[in-house]
């Protein structure tokens, strides 16, 4: 099995950034956690994030591999970087890994095995998306925001404290934000989407109404990102000067879309300022905990 062709399947990027999620929780609930139990968090709580995400994206690639082979032939299965039967392995590795360290991570520092539930259901989600979520059009969407997502709670639970409620709208405003950007990327993709039968929100309603709605749920996005300086964060001052950065990622992707003539590679563009604005949201919710 190549190396390159693994490290590649796994989106380490991808996943990289979802890691950033689990910081986030951590560090916005630190107040009384000691230094050693935090690190420790930080670290173990990283590295199962990132092996379950990597498992779900290369089981993602496992069951795309037609779709792929119109949408995305660069990609390693398509392309023949990496066969089927490796991939399904490199996916078993990366799975049992992530709960493996999910695991140790409660006996170090008794959580109960909490942690271990949510990872176990991180790696689920994961794999029913891959297998039958995605066809589904927005339930697949769906499951893909809070697979994201989720990285913010599981952090947050991490440091064994009641979950305070700015942790909540971190959640909804990165859900959102994702869930927008997957109905973008159905109206991207949605020819070889046609000829798999997934049912996105643009093959059902039209390109037109797919992106209306995604306006909505970026609107929804900015709501909750705006709601946390109403409540008792750790720095209000630092998170409102970094959430700028952010909110203009986003309405700029909101006004492109306003004026899009629906063309592919508008699409792209706008899928392409939802993930800055994601990833600068999420610095925002660093600065935060500051």
């Amino acid at each position: 099995m190549k190396l390159k062709a693994s490290i590649e399947i796994m989106r380490p990027i991808n996943d990289l950034m979802g890691c950033l999620t689990v910081i986030i929780g951590i560090l916005n609930t630190r107040t009384g956690i000691p230094l050693n139990d935090l690190i420790i968090n930080i670290i173990l709580g990283i590295l199962t994030y990132f092996f379950v995400a990597s498992s779900g994206m290369i089981i993602n690639d496992i069951y795309d591999v037609e779709i792929d082979r119109i949408n995305r032939p660069e990609r390693p299965i398509p392309r023949g970087a990496i066969s089927l039967k490796e991939a399904k392995y490199l996916f078993g590795i990366t799975l049992g890994i992530g709960i493996a360290i999910s695991i140790i991570h409660s006996l170090i520092i008794e959580l109960y095995f909490i942690n271990v539930i949510i990872a176990a259901f991180f790696g689920f989600i994961g794999f029913v998306y891959a297998k039958w979520g995605k066809k589904s059009g927005l339930l697949g969407n769906i499951i893909v925001s809070v697979s994201f997502s989720i990285g913010l709670i599981y952090g947050a639970i991490l440091n064994g404290i009641s979950i305070p409620l700015y942790i909540y709208f971190f959640f909804l405003t990165a859900f959102f934000l994702l869930l927008a950007r997957e109905v973008v990327k159905g109206c991207e993709d949605i020819e070889g989407d046609k000829l798999e039968g997934v049912k996105t929100l643009a093959i059902k309603l039209g390109i037109k109404k797919a992106l209306i709605i995604s306006i909505i749920f970026d609107i929804f996005a900015i709501i909750f990102f705006i709601l946390p300086i109403f409540t008792d964060i750790i720095n209000p001052l630092a998170f409102l000067i970094s959430m700028i950065f952010g909110l203009v990622g986003v309405s700029v992707a909101i006004i492109l879309s306003i004026i899009s003539k629906l063309e592919r590679k508008e699409f792209k563009r706008i899928s392409l300022l939802l993930k800055i604005g994601a990833f600068l949201g999420l610095i925002a919710f660093v600065f935060a905990s500051i």
